[in-house]
């Protein structure tokens, strides 16, 4: 049996180039790209799109609804890097660790969609704790994440690394606007009632996140405090290979945390502090905005579709 012929379209952007580097060098799969001069042949795209196995979008949101559209083979299983499918529910969450049965949805899934960087980190944190009744879903979630600035694709690797990277401010806060496109993800697939406050922001690194939660123990259930929260996270995620939860000594020791640590691998950093005389418990999540957060995920996604090809 031949072995699966995998497309990667928009191999050009930041997630495109990293998931071809990772995939290139395997026996256990072949491997095709659009050539450059056929980058803009909606014809040509839609040929290579229909005669693969796995498609792989690393394409703007309009254009990912746009190659998916062009797919009449029924037999073309897809895996959509852009934001365009995450809240579609004909599609399925490729967020593996969400929950024990993710993992074989994803891996008989004709259609999935893969989690945006700050959402991995974000419901990695809320939706054990939301499942578990240790969070109200209606808490008053406020999000800040830094970023390293390839998440912000291309664009920022050209502004940070270009000719005018001496004038870029170091650190920048944006989305001030309360409407980034992540919000929606994030409260449909945590499970939160209500729309969470999210404020990002990029660094003048090039890759890495740290992500904050911070929570005020009075709005939550007595007797729920950090331990109970940080006992839900280990529980749920003990049989994980990618998902990391910080042992509590270890946390309280922190004196900061590296957006950088994780970076150059796949897995997501879970960690509780607690002040127990202010009242107060902060959440954050550490990884790689290119690994866990976007190629790595897609590839861990693509091992289990491809596993999985036999249960269709």
């Amino acid at each position: 049996m031949a072995s699966p012929l995998i497309f990667i379209d928009g191999d050009q952007g930041t997630t495109g180039l990293q998931i071809h580097q990772r995939l290139r060098g395997r026996s256990d799969l072949r491997l095709i790209t659009l050539d450059p001069e056929y980058r803009k042949d909606a014809r040509r795209r839609a040929e290579i799109i229909n005669a693969c196995d796995i498609a792989i979008l690393c394409l703007p949101d309009d254009a990912a609804r746009d190659a998916v559209a062009s797919i009449e083979n029924p037999g073309v299983r897809v895996i959509d890097a852009s934001s365009a499918h995450r809240t579609h529910p004909d599609w399925t969450y490729g967020f593996a660790e969400m929950n024990p049965q993710q993992a074989r949805r994803i891996a008989t899934a004709r259609r999935v969609s893969n989690p945006g960087c700050y959402p991995t980190g974000a419901i990695g944190l809320l939706r054990p704790l939301l499942e578990a009744g240790l969070l109200p879903a209606d808490y008053p979630m406020t999000i800040h994440a830094v970023s390293g600035y390839s998440g912000k694709g291309r664009v920022g690797v050209e502004e940070f690394e270009g000719e005018g990277a001496a004038q870029v401010p170091a650190f920048q806060v944006y989305g001030l606007g309360l409407a980034h496109k992540h919000v929606a993800e994030i409260q449909q697939q945590s499970g939160l009632l209500e729309r969470p406050m999210f404020i990002p922001a990029y660094g003048a690194f090039r890759q890495g996140i740290v992500l904050t939660i911070p929570l005020q123990l009075r709005l939550l259930a007595p007797g729920v405090d950090g331990q109970r929260l940080h006992e839900c996270l280990v529980q749920h995620y003990a049989d994980t290979a990618h998902v990391q939860v910080m042992a509590l000594q270890q946390s309280k020791a922190l004196t900061c945390l590296d957006p950088q640590a994780l970076n150059g691998t796949d897995d997501l950093q879970l960690v509780v502090c607690e002040n127990q005389q202010t009242g107060q418990v902060l959440l954050a999540a550490v990884f790689d905005n290119l690994g866990k957060g976007a190629a790595g995920a897609a590839v861990q996604n693509l091992d289990l579709m491809m596993a999985g090809q036999g249960a269709q």
